[in-house]
């Protein structure tokens, strides 16, 4: 009984800690050092509690590397990266090629989201809209959307992660 507890509860944390780490992507566009930490640790002891820390870590290695290789040639930021390994660290290596095809849905759905958003976004909002909450955020994703910036990236990851771990 514990130790379904203990991993429902570890389950919860990965989940608060990926939203978390997503909403703080598209407000900033970087991943903090701490909630990957988080998530790192939260999903290894997943992997203890599901009886495969080795395959876990063999897991999280390979998409760490597949997440270096991405952001060497500039397509992901290094938050983004390191976010990629420590998802895979709760996972089985027969659960990772499921895991990318996710983020890679999601990461569509995403970009596809942001097109959709740049060609219908009005240069202004009816009204005023206030300096902080929800108003800046869309004040500073219009800016952003006019300039083809990056996407937040964090939010496809958090995406196709949560679909494989729940």
């Amino acid at each position: 009984m514990a130790g379904w507890f203990l991993t429902l509860a570890c389950l919860g944390g990965v989940v608060v800690l990926l939203l978390r780490a997503a909403l703080h992507d598209i407000a900033t566009r970087q991943v903090s050092d701490q909630l990957v930490l988080g998530v790192a640790g939260l999903d290894f002891l997943l992997a203890c509690l599901n009886g495969h820390p080795w395959r876990g870590l063999l897991s999280g290695l390979c998409l760490f590397a597949l997440g270096v290789a991405c952001w060497s040639r500039g397509w992901m930021g290094g938050g983004d990266a390191k976010l990629l390994g420590a998802v895979g660290l709760a996972l089985r290596p027969d659960q990772v090629p499921v895991l990318v095809m996710d983020i890679a849905l999601a990461g569509g759905v995403l970009a596809l989201a942001y097109l959709l958003g740049r060609a219908s976004l009005p240069s202004h909002y009816g009204g005023t809209v206030p300096r902080n909450g929800i108003g800046r955020v869309l004040r500073i994703e219009r800016w952003r959307l006019r300039r083809g910036c990056s996407l937040p990236y964090v939010c496809a990851i958090t995406g196709g992660s949560l679909i494989v771990l729940l």
